[in-house]
């Protein structure tokens, strides 16, 4: 019935599909609506053509118990992870947990934040399929932390994490948790979590168009802003004579660290001492003059006064057609697929799936057989699939650094996915 009704609201589905991880297929409607959206731009112009999306903003904060006001709306889930991470308000020497599991971008940001704002980042302990420990995790957070960080599936690796229990301790001991759900919101039940911040977006397994990430903070705790404050997020208050000689202009007060530079003494983050100093103000040494800009109530602060409107207008099509199908169903149906595949393919020509055979979610990836380059085995494959019509997909070792030894084939059905291409990608695999 969830495959049916899934083709049924699209009447052009690419031939082979299995890649839904990496970009999804919209709906006729969610195209229909970026479509339509841009159309209304041209004829009253863009300022005026501005969608209420209040219906879509709070069907999909409801996905993780949360309502309209909490979701913020930015270009990518990248995006908005350094939107959050980067204006999260810990002071010097806090520490910040994350798995050797992450995504490679969400690394690079810590990484950096690490050595700018000497945070020590702490590899959280997981086990032989890189699941997080509950127990593990207690321990650490028994030692002092002051965030977690942590993928509720990765783009490696299809297994879910126990986003439950980690909610559940972290709150225990009073420490925030950003959960991504880049790759669970649409695909796993997302809720039950409560997590301080969720980060997603959505072209994946809400098969919206590209363009459009958000982040879900139920309930700001103090002092969480935006990296920088920005028109639309932010409004201006107290008028003040302008530092640079003009009269009553308004004044800004420096985000942190905003207009300085930085000195670093580089060190691994991971149990490193990195430190940085700051550097003279610019403008002649007059600096920023002291002032505020004050955020919007709730997640709007994350956002800003331009964007891709249009996409976000079919975004917001795409949640009100996944809470129409049935989200449970949908998990339901996705796990069953995933199993399938993994059941079907594990072995086959060599190849080796990533994950247990019966993870309940529909990532399959497969290592490349022994005796080979890694390398060159995923590229062929590749190419062979696509020659039978089969899209499916590859993930570097650049997506997750500590966890990955090298390139893994990825196949991730849609819901609408057929059986029949499953089987003729075995018989690529088995050439």
């Amino acid at each position: 019935m969830i495959a049916e009704s899934w083709r049924a609201a699209r009447s052009s589905v690419p031939p082979g599909h299995l890649d839904a991880a990496g970009c999804n297929v919209p709906s006729d409607r969610t195209l229909d609506a970026v479509v339509g959206h841009l159309r209304h731009e041209r004829e009253v112009g863009g300022y005026r053509a501005v969608p209420d999306l209040h219906a879509s903003r709070a069907a999909l904060a409801a996905l993780v118990g949360a309502g309209a006001d909490d979701v913020a709306l930015l270009e990518s889930g990248t995006a908005a992870t350094a939107a959050l991470l980067g204006g999260w308000p810990l002071p010097p020497g806090s520490r910040v947990g994350v798995t050797r599991a992450e995504y490679g971008s969400t690394l690079m940001l810590l990484y950096r934040l690490a050595r700018l704002r000497d945070w020590k980042l702490l590899e959280l302990p997981v086990d032989d399929d890189s699941r997080l420990d509950p127990g593990g995790l207690a321990s650490v957070l028994a030692g002092g932390l002051d965030l977690v960080v942590l993928s509720h599936i990765s783009s490696h690796r299809g297994v879910v994490q126990p986003a439950a229990a980690v909610g559940r301790l972290c709150r225990a001991a009073g420490v925030p948790l950003v959960l991504d759900v880049c790759q669970s919101l649409g695909h796993v039940d997302t809720g039950g979590a409560g997590a301080t911040a969720y980060v997603g977006t959505s072209r994946k397994w809400l098969a919206g168009p590209r363009g459009v990430g958000f982040l879900i903070v139920p309930g700001l705790a103090g002092g969480m802003d935006a990296a920088a404050p920005a028109l639309g997020g932010h409004g201006w208050v107290r008028g003040e004579a302008s530092p640079f000689g003009g009269h009553g202009r308004v004044r800004e007060e420096a985000p942190p660290f905003g207009g300085h530079s930085w000195v670093r003494e580089e060190a691994s983050p991971f149990g490193g001492h990195g430190r940085v100093r700051e550097e003279a103000p610019p403008f002649g040494g007059h600096g920023w003059a002291r002032g505020e800009a004050a955020p919007l109530a709730g997640a709007a602060r994350y956002e800003t006064s331009e964007g891709a409107i249009a996409a976000r207008a079919g975004f917001g099509v795409a949640v009100l057609e996944h809470r129409a199908l049935g989200p449970a169903a949908v998990h339901a149906h996705l796990a069953e697929l995933g199993v399938t595949a993994r059941r079907l393919l594990d072995g086959i020509g060599g190849w080796r799936a990533g994950e247990p055979l019966d993870e309940p979610s529909a990532i399959v990836t497969l290592r490349p057989p022994p005796g080979v380059d890694p390398e060159a085995a995923v590229e062929d494959a590749r190419s062979r699939a696509a020659e039978a019509s089969l899209l499916i997909g590859a993930v570097p070792v650049s997506r997750a650094p500590a966890d990955l030894p090298t390139p893994v084939l990825r196949i991730s059905p849609s819901p609408g996915a057929y059986q029949e291409d499953l089987h003729a990608l075995a018989r690529v695999l088995d050439r």
